[in-house]
């Protein structure tokens, strides 16, 4: 008997210890837009201070490590219509990307008109009204994210031009650019096109989108996106003045990137790219992470490639979701640790469910994305309904050893933004 009670204990405290961690609710009020397409960043001066956001304008700031939360929302002059994307330079400096609206009215012709950035060098209190990149008019400007250069005073972004969004016109076309600021936002370069092959403007697998940049230990600048069921890769290494002529095929994306999810009005698999610039073995090393349907339209996967010769060749796709096939795992997102090279992956994953109820779980791999480990972090599952945007993308930070996913759920057809705070001491 005490044999057994003891092997019951055993069983509880592993799967106890294994499987839980605190979900902290950031947002569950619609002003306008339902919360979703979260953004997190952590400070890499002050390591205490995390800031999230989320559609349409909202920003969350925390000054004691995630304990506690305060909101607010976003103003400028060029308008704040959602996309947002948060990123911390060495400095403390908190950039804040986002659509444009300036005319208030969607649809109009100010519309999505340029890429904004409002920058806090007070940890999230306050933001500046804001600069610009990518002002073509009438050319839109969507889908945006960036990164801030580890050394130098530098901070670079990436996104999707529309000659017209939304337009079936063969003549309207897609396209990847590129700009940087050298003066903390304040002003920002001439935007540049990097991809080689364009795209169609419906917003669909044949348009170029998911843009996500990186920079490299010798400040290369590396950036990947899909179109036509492939997904591509490009590279600088001189700072964005010049990129390659031909993109490199990195492989191929089964089902093209939007992806039919049930249960979702829209979902995708848009890659991620990450770069290792940490001291350990691994520095250096490339990663490119999507979702995509190879497995079969009722088995979404999340993937990982990588490259260890500047992005010029590319490993077979790894899976890193750790379940039996036939399940979905979808709306995947990245982050290296810079301290410890270590990768984390959050995402949507019904392995448990033969319906649409949803977890949330964190995957990471400590040695080069050679292995994966799988941890469940949402407390309870979810059921998203198709009536209700639910936004295209989630994210994740991690910084010496301090992991902060950030995720939308939704529940009788409202949608909530999460978070959690995870140590990777936490992990095994």
């Amino acid at each position: 008997m005490k044999s057994l009670f003891s092997f019951v204990m055993l069983v509880f405290i592993s799967i106890s210890s294994f499987a839980q961690f605190k979900n902290i609710l950031l947002d569950d009020k619609r002003i306008g837009y339902n919360p979703c397409e979260p953004s997190i960043t952590i400070n890499y001066k002050n390591p205490d201070n995390i800031i999230g956001a989320a559609v349409l304008d909202k920003a969350y700031v925390s000054q004691d490590g995630g304990k506690t939360w305060e909101t607010s929302r976003l103003k400028s002059s060029y308008g704040v219509f959602g996309d947002p994307c948060l990123v911390s330079d060495r400095k403390g400096n908190i950039y804040y990307f986002h659509l444009a609206n300036p005319g208030g009215a969607r649809g109009d012709d100010a519309w999505l008109d340029r890429i904004v950035c409002q920058v806090s060098n007070d940890q999230g209190k306050s933001w500046s009204d804001g600069s610009f990149m990518g002002h073509y008019p009438p050319k839109d400007q969507d889908k945006e994210w960036a990164v801030a250069h580890p050394k130098k005073n530098r901070v670079y972004a990436t996104w999707t031009q529309f000659d017209k969004y939304g337009s079936k016109s063969e003549s309207d076309k897609s396209n990847i650019l590129f700009a940087y600021t050298k003066n903390k936002g304040k002003s920002w370069s001439e935007s540049i096109r990097i991809n080689e092959i364009p795209g169609d403007c419906i917003d669909d697998d044949e348009t170029v989108e998911g843009a996500v940049p990186c920079v490299g230990p010798k400040g290369e600048i590396y950036v990947s996106w899909s179109v036509n069921e492939k997904i591509y890769f490009d590279r600088s290494l001189d700072g964005g003045k010049s990129w390659m002529d031909k993109d490199v095929l990195v492989t191929d994306q089964p089902g093209g990137w939007s992806i039919n999810i049930p249960g979702l009005n829209r979902s995708n698999g848009m890659p991620i790219t990450g770069v290792d610039i940490s001291k350990g073995p691994n520095r250096g090393t490339v990663y490119i992470n999507w979702a995509d349907q190879r497995n079969g339209e009722d088995d979404t996967d999340v993937w990982l490639a990588k490259s260890t010769d500047g992005g010029m060749t590319w490993s077979k796709p790894k899976r890193v979701n750790d379940d039996n096939s036939g399940k979905h795992q979808f709306l995947t997102w990245m982050s290296i640790d810079p301290a410890t090279g270590y990768l984390y992956f959050v995402f949507y994953d019904r392995r448990a469910y033969d319906d649409n109820q949803t977890d949330v779980y964190l995957a990471y791999s400590k040695d080069g994305g050679e292995s994966f480990t799988n941890v469940k972090i949402s407390e309870k599952p979810f059921s998203p309904t198709v009536g209700t945007f639910f936004g295209d993308y989630n994210d994740i930070d991690a910084y010496q050893g301090t992991i902060c996913p950030i995720w939308t759920r939704m529940d009788n057809g409202k949608t909530s933004v999460y978070t959690a705070i995870i140590k990777e001491t936490e992990l095994k």
